[in-house]
């Protein structure tokens, strides 16, 4: 948050390092969205996931939506009870033309939702992968990364529950996204692979 005090703008996109080969469309997307939406404070993405595997890798983080929409109100801290509650309204619902977006309920790195007819992991689409990239609005930027963590977020180690545990809403935008982000030494080992492989084509 120091790095973006003094720039003249008002969206700051944040992409995690462990997502080197993110698609430059998702990035564009993710700051289209909320610019469009000019009520949220703060946006990601999501991909379905694609095998149980990747459902119970701690390190691949789960999210669950709820397609109900965001109040579309500021987000000043004079208006803080209202804190972009989800809605019915369509007058308040979360613009959206191209893409699927939702409002994150929240992340972790457990298998969520649980399944219990099926002992925890059940069809694998009905799991969203969280993916490493932020936008937000400066102001709100500048904001959350005031407030001390949250119990939450501590557990988990996960910054975007401290947003969420302060009553704020994420949009999440769902995008097709078919590379896996670097989480351990080998996953750097093979993209360091992948990388080489292409600058020599």
């Amino acid at each position: 948050a120091e790095a973006v005090a003094d720039m003249d703008v008002e969206i700051i996109v944040n992409l995690q390092g462990d997502e080197p080969e993110i698609d430059p469309a998702n990035i564009d997307y993710l700051a289209k969205m909320l610019m469009d939406n000019p009520g949220c404070p703060m946006a990601t993405l999501a991909a379905d996931i694609q095998t149980a595997e990747q459902v119970s890798d701690p390190n691949i983080v789960k999210v669950i939506v709820s397609s109900c929409g965001v109040l579309n109100a500021s987000y000043e801290k004079k208006e803080m009870d209202s804190r972009f509650r989800g809605n019915d309204n369509t007058q308040n619902a979360v613009r959206s033309t191209q893409h699927e977006i939702d409002r994150a309920i929240y992340f972790s790195r457990w298998p969520i939702p649980y399944d219990r007819e099926k002992s925890g992991i059940g069809n694998v689409k009905q799991y969203l992968r969280h993916i490493g990239i932020y936008a937000y609005r400066k102001k709100f930027l500048l904001e959350i990364t005031a407030l001390p963590q949250t119990p939450l977020e501590k557990i988990e180690k996960l910054e975007q529950l401290r947003a969420i545990e302060n009553g704020y809403s994420i949009l999440v935008g769902k995008v097709k996204h078919t590379c896996d982000g670097i989480d351990t030494p080998e996953q750097y080992a093979e993209f360091v692979k992948r990388y080489k492989e292409g600058a020599k084509r």
